[in-house]
This record gives C-alpha cells, structure tokens and sequence, in this order.
C-alpha cells in the first residue's frame, strides 16, 4: 500500500496488514527519510500495489561439468596490496573452472565482462549452474581494514573529498526526488553542503555558487543564537538576508548533527531551496518597486521548523500568515521544506556512516585536511595574479568599486570594495554574505583544480565591505535583486580586476508571473564573456547562477502559459579576437490574466 501524508506528493510502501501495524511502518519510515515523525498526520492511501504469480514454463539449468583429474591450473600470478599489506595472487580464468572447484584467497578470476577478487580469508566455491557463491573461512584480524591515522594523506585526501561532495550530491537528489514546486524538481534552484561544528564550508555539490558562498554565515548566525539550545532531532529554518541569507525566497534548513553523547556538535548540513513564493507586494516575491526588506515577503529568523523530531507545521503556517504580505501558497512552501529537511536526513545518515566506518577522530581530521588543501591551493593561485583595479558602472549611474591588493610574502589577497556606492533606496542591493559567496567563487576559479568550494577557500582572503553601500546595506533595506543582479556585477567587476574573464551578461534575467494561487520563477540565459584563448559560450547561465530552465512541456502542463520561441540570440554577443555569448530570445503567451515581473540589468 503506498500511504502519503495528506498535503505531502511523497509516498511510501508498507506492506497490507492491520491499520496500527501499517501506520507504525509508515511511521519508522518515515522517521528515516524525512528526519522527523508525524503520529498525528492524517494518512492518505494513494494506490495499492497487486502482485499476481503463476506457475511459469520449467527449463533445465546446463550444468557445468566436474573437475576429473585435470588440475586447474592458473594462467598467473601477480603481486596485489590488500588491506595494509602485501600479497602474492593466483590469477585464473573463468572458462577453466569446474564445478566443485575451491579456491583460497588470494585470488583474482578474469572473466569476459570483469574480474573477480577473493580477499585474503576468503574461499570461493564454484557451483554446478556456474555460479560462485563466497565465503569467508578466516575471522578478520582486529584493527584490519581501517586506518585511524589523521596525518594528511593525498590519496586519503582526495578520497574524502569527493567523500563529503557525493554526500552532498546525494541530498540534493532527495531534495529534488521530493520536493513540490517546479521551481526545485525542475529548475534546480536549490544548494545542499556540508559544514563544521564552526559553521565552515566542507563540501557542497554543484548546485547554485550564490547559495552555497553564503550558508555558512547562516549557521554561523544560528551557532550565536541558540549557543547550547541545539537538541538532536532539532532542525532551523531561516531565510533573513541579514543572518547570512541571500534574499526572501531563498529558504535555509539546517540540522545540526551530534555525537553519541547528544551534546558535542559535530557537523551541520544544509538545504537552501528557492521557493516560489514567500510573499511579498507581488506573486513570485520579487516585487521591482520594493523599498523594505517587508515588500519582499515574510521574513524567517532561527524558526524551529522540527523540534526533537517533530514537525512545527501549524506554527510554521502560521507565520507564512502573519506577515505584512502572507505566502500565497503555503502548502507548496510547507511541501519543498519537508524536502529540504529529508535531504538534511539523508545526509545525517551518509555522514553518521563516514564516521562509523572511519572513526570521528579521522572523520574530524579531514573536514579540516579539505579546507587546508583548498587554502594552500588559492595561495598557489595568488602567486600568480597582480594588483588590479575596476570601476564596474552600473545602470542607475551608482559605481561599484573594487581593489585587488597582492601581499607577496605573506601570500594573501586583500579584495577591498571601498568607494563603492551607497545603498539603493529600491532593491537593488546585497547584503555582504552574497559579495563573500562571489569572491569565493571567483578564486575558486581560477585554481583550475577539482577541489571542493569550502571555507578554506577564504581564508587567504582578506573581504573590504563599506558599510552602507549597496554591498552591505542597512537592516531593513530591500534586497531582492542582490543576490541575482547585484551578485553577477560583482563577479564580472572581480574577474575583470584580475584580468581573467571578459563580462559575462552581468544579470540573471529574473522572469516571475502569476496569480493569487500560482506562482512561477525562473533566470534566462545569456552569454557567457571571452576568455585568454576561447570564445564565451551563448545562451548558458552564467556564474552565480546555475539553475535549469523549465522544459516547455512541463511549465505549459503546469501554467496557463504557451512558450511560443526560445531560441539564441544570433549576433548579439559582441565581437573581439574571441567574441562573446550571445544571448537568448524567451518569448511567452500568457492563457489567463497573469501578474508579471522582470528584474534584469544591462539590458539593451
């Protein structure tokens, strides 16, 4: 029977019994894919699944022949290094092996398709049907296969770092396998990372840059605030541009991970998740006229969404309706959230795993190993830049101004944004998370290595922020075009002080419509800028931005819309040795009366 909780899309299985033997499945289920039980949640049965059987055709398996008295014989042997140590190995083809054949570890059968290992303590048994059927003969020495050595290895190294990365990747798999809205199952918007019981950046998949640069001051912001409150099973929402947000719609869930005693903080993981909308003067919580930070929607400081394992979904609704602007859809909000929290889930269990396997002391080693390896290897990147300069204008006559300071000796950079403009009295402002998530993805550029974007990154950085500008606005200030507008200028400014990269489109294209009941948002593509030796690529997001466009059959399914061309915009991306991405043409018809909103720059 696949049971869903009402309002929820997510089903699962249980198998037909009696209703309290199938609610208490449900719930253990539950329990360990969303991270939190609901024993009071109405229950919906969504379908019943029939399995009929029926008695097939009998057929005779050919049996392999015995052995006799030719022996088998190996075609090889070969030195092989298995678990600390070294060894000499049979190799011995899969063709000559007999039924009834027994063969000892070490041993490595080559087949067509493979070849098989038997480990040292292991016997391999050859069947009559030819299949191999495994067994261990000798008990595993103590201390065997695990390595409690915290000194920095590179192989060890690089193990953990893609370690912590496909923890991440998987989470945000889940995020999109459950969540709601178009806007996440479809597009993409959203971000999951590691972070260390200080709040620093591990590990993040390759989800969105703008995101994932600013989440740590999120966690950091909570660690201040509720010092020594943190419970297990206890999960925060927030989405306060000031406490390390980017803007309203970008929501965070973070869960605090602890060790076996339920007090020492070990990790955190984290799902950010733009939402359709949160409110705000408009659908879609982008309003292009708003003048505080309350035009933009509802906004959520260090909410308890999930306290010791429980859900705070009335509560959590209720604030979605207490505000200035209310959410316009609240179920879909409270959907892509239980989304968010069964990513975290996920990635609680991944890495309770890690440190089961690994043991905490080396687990702990590596979450600073990676973020001295990403340190080490920016410094090797500042060995190599040079002072540069850039007054990057922008369209309403404001400047941006950046500096790039080299210290030589000391092997640091100082990034200084003094001299850029006051804050904007509309929306076109960033708080400083979203200048300190581009900076770090800037220089995690140009490494040119597949190391993750983590906090080490930063840590040869010296940030100048001026405060007042429209880089580090007063609280209170509008900011719903600073993680998307004012966030590419900045990066387009950094890379051309550097003199890495021409400008990209310098605008995410922010495309929202919709009515009191639906809500849609998406970034159009554009150019990409030239390089040192290629061409810009056409009609890509660009830099802090990497979502998906919605597929037209899908938006057309799920709006009254009609996409009637997408198509690159040939010509327009500006000619030089190495010409520029051009653009795109988006062309929409709307089927009913809809609400819509475009907030974009440098546009022609």
């Amino acid at each position: 029977v696949l049971l869903r909780r009402a309002g929820s899309d997510a089903a699962l299985a249980v198998r037909l019994a009696d209703l309290a033997t199938m609610q208490a499945d449900f719930a253990g289920q539950h329990l360990r894919r969303f991270g939190f039980g609901s024993p009071d949640q109405v229950l919906v049965a969504e379908a019943v699944l029939v399995e009929a059987e029926a008695i097939a055709e009998t057929f005779e398996t050919p049996l392999l022949p015995a052995r006799g008295e030719t022996p088998l014989v190996a075609i090889d042997e070969v030195s092989i290094w298995h678990d600390g140590a070294a060894h000499r190995s049979r190799v011995l083809r899969r063709d000559d092996l007999r039924a009834g054949d027994v063969i000892d570890g070490p041993a490595l059968i080559a087949e067509a398709i493979g070849t098989i290992f038997i480990a040292p303590g292991w016997r391999a048994g050859m069947g009559g049907g030819g299949e191999i059927v495994l067994d261990r003969v000798a008990a595993r020495a103590a201390g065997t296969g695990r390595c409690d050595d915290t000194a920095p290895d590179p192989v060890r190294l690089e193990m953990f770092a893609n370690l912590f990365m496909h923890v991440a990747e998987q989470c945000g798999l889940v995020l999109r396998q459950t969540a709601r809205s178009v806007n996440i199952r479809e597009r993409l918007d959203f971000s999951c990372a590691i972070f260390d019981a200080t709040g620093g950046l591990v590990a993040n998949a390759p989800h969105v840059p703008v995101h994932l640069g600013a989440m740590g001051e999120s966690v950091r912001h909570i660690l201040k605030k509720r010092a020594g409150m943190l419970r297990p099973g206890d999960v925060i929402a927030l989405n306060d541009p000031y406490a390390g947000g980017t803007h309203l719609p970008d929501i965070t869930v973070l869960t605090p991970v602890f060790g076996p005693d339920g007090r020492t903080l070990r990790f955190w993981m984290g799902a950010r998740g733009h939402h359709a909308d949160i409110g705000g003067a408009t659908p879609g919580s982008t309003p292009p006229d708003s003048r505080s930070l309350d035009e933009e929607g509802v906004v959520i400081d260090d909410f308890l969404i999930v306290s010791e394992g429980r859900l705070r979904e009335a509560e959590f609704c209720d604030l979605l309706a207490g505000a200035r602007f209310p959410a316009r859809s609240p179920d879909t909000n409270v959907a892509d959230l239980v989304a968010q929290i069964a990513a975290n889930a996920n990635g609680v269990a991944a890495l309770e795993t890690i440190v089961a396997h690994h043991g905490w002391e080396v687990v702990c080693a590596y979450l600073g190993h990676v973020q001295d390896n990403a340190e080490a290897r920016i410094r090797q990147v500042i060995d190599r830049l040079t002072d540069g300069r850039i007054v990057y204008p922008m369209d309403d006559g404001r400047e941006l101004h950046v500096a790039v300071s080299i210290d030589r000796e000391a092997r640091r950079a100082r990034i200084d944004f003094t001299g850029t403009s006051a804050q904007d009295e509309g929306n076109f402002n960033a708080p400083p998370a979203v200048t300190r998530a581009v900076v770090l993805y800037v220089f995690r550029c140009l490494v040119g290595a597949d190391i993750p974007l983590n906090e080490g990154c930063l840590r040869p950085l010296e940030i100048v922020i001026p405060e007042g500008s429209f880089l580090a606005p007063l609280p209170g200030a509008a900011v719903v075009a600073g993680n998307t507008e004012i966030s590419q200028a900045v990066c387009n400014a950094l890379f051309l002080a550097l003199g890495a990269l021409a400008c990209s489109q310098g605008t995410m294209n922010n495309l929202l419509f919709g009515d009191a009941t639906r809500q849609y948002y998406e970034t159009i593509c554009g150019g990409a800028g030239a390089g040192p030796g290629f061409d810009g690529a056409s009609a890509v997001q660009t830099h802090m931005t990497n979502t998906r466009m919605t597929d037209p059959e899908v938006m057309e399914l799920r709006y009254p819309v009609r996409v009637e061309e997408f198509s690159i915009r040939r010509g327009s991306g500006g000619d030089g040795l190495h010409r520029g991405g051009d653009g795109a043409v988006r062309r929409l018809r709307f089927l009913e009366p809809m609400t819509a909103v475009v907030v974009a720059s440098r546009r022609t």
